[in-house]
């Protein structure tokens, strides 16, 4: 048993509502849970991350390889099997690992304005309690001490929006026609004709996903006393999280994680042009390189506008 499509990435890009909408198409299996990560690994645990929350979250890997093979085994015959692991587009080694072990995969990355995600993947750290830094600009600046200190590859917000990179290692390995490379803003703009453009790749009849469920974007937590008080102990229960199965943290975080977003929390706001301005350096290089590489124009991403939530945009605000 082995998967027939990857969605490969990027993180807070859009992958969730993705996955959601192929998982109600009647030729499509996915699995559970939805980012095994199996081709993170290679035949070994994975490392030792050192981040907050990191620890517990490593139980959730599925490394081994007859572990993996069984979350295919409950597909039917002919069903397009397929799996949701976001960090694979990122990922040096599984770029290698899936070009030897499959052959036939087809893989779709879907990327998102880098700023935009990045300011995304911070607030889902942040809203969860286990980002400490209340500033978005600050915690974007520590990345390289965080890297050196052993931390995650979620916790790396420009590294994980340089799709450009990450495309042009891909397919050294991967044929490029087996990969199809979509915009966030197709997903959320016009969900039916993304859904079956991503069909149309796999082979499936399109026309049978008529709606794509939000993304997992999360409320905006103001700095304050939750933060405050609420944090410490959401990454406190993170790091003991380590040491029981994963899905009693779960249950035992949600309370806090629930006050952490309750009353009180609302739409994130916006980046400021100014903000979005001191950023794009970071990132204009490789925008020109996804835009080489894909043969489409990504230049909209260096506007200092800010392009808000997944169900701002939704509603059309």
């Amino acid at each position: 048993m082995h998967p027939d499509f990857l969605i490969v990435g990027a993180p807070k890009a859009g992958t969730t509502a993705l996955h959601a909408a192929l998982s109600q198409h009647p030729e499509v299996f996915v699995t559970t849970p939805k980012e095994p990560k199996f081709w993170l690994c290679d035949g070994a645990p994975p490392p030792a991350w050192r981040g907050p929350g990191d620890a517990h979250s490593q139980r959730e890997w599925v490394w081994r390889a007859d572990e993996y093979a069984a979350l295919f085994a409950p597909a039917r015959p002919g069903r397009a099997r397929g799996e949701s692991t976001p960090f694979y587009l990122w990922s040096r080694g599984a770029h290698r690992r899936i070009a030897e072990a499959l052959p036939d995969v087809r893989l779709i990355a879907v990327v998102r304005d880098p700023i935009d995600r990045a300011y995304s993947n911070w607030m889902h750290l942040w809203s969860d309690g286990l980002e400490q830094v209340a500033d978005f600009d600050t915690a974007f600046a520590l990345e390289d001490e965080r890297v050196r200190a052993g931390w995650a590859p979620f916790w790396r917000y420009r590294e994980l929006g340089r799709y450009g990179e990450q495309l042009d290692h891909l397919v050294r390995y991967v044929d490029p026609d087996r990969v199809l490379v979509m915009r966030y803003r197709d997903i959320v703009d016009d969900p039916p004709a993304a859904v079956d453009r991503a069909c149309r790749f796999l082979g499936i009849t399109p026309g049978m996903v008529a709606t794509i469920p939000r993304d997992n974007a999360r409320s905006f937590v103001e700095p304050g006393w939750r933060p405050r008080v609420l944090g410490p102990a959401v990454r406190a229960g993170a790091w003991a999280g380590q040491f029981v199965r994963p899905e009693v943290w779960r249950r035992a975080s949600e309370p806090f994680v629930r006050r952490l977003t309750g009353p009180g929390a609302g739409p994130r706001p916006r980046l400021s042009e100014e903000q979005r301005a001191r950023l794009l350096p970071a990132f204009a290089d490789d925008v020109a390189l996804l835009s080489e590489l894909t043969g489409e124009d990504f230049s909209d991403w260096l506007s200092t506008e800010s392009r808000g939530s997944f169900d701002e945009r939704r509603k059309g605000a």
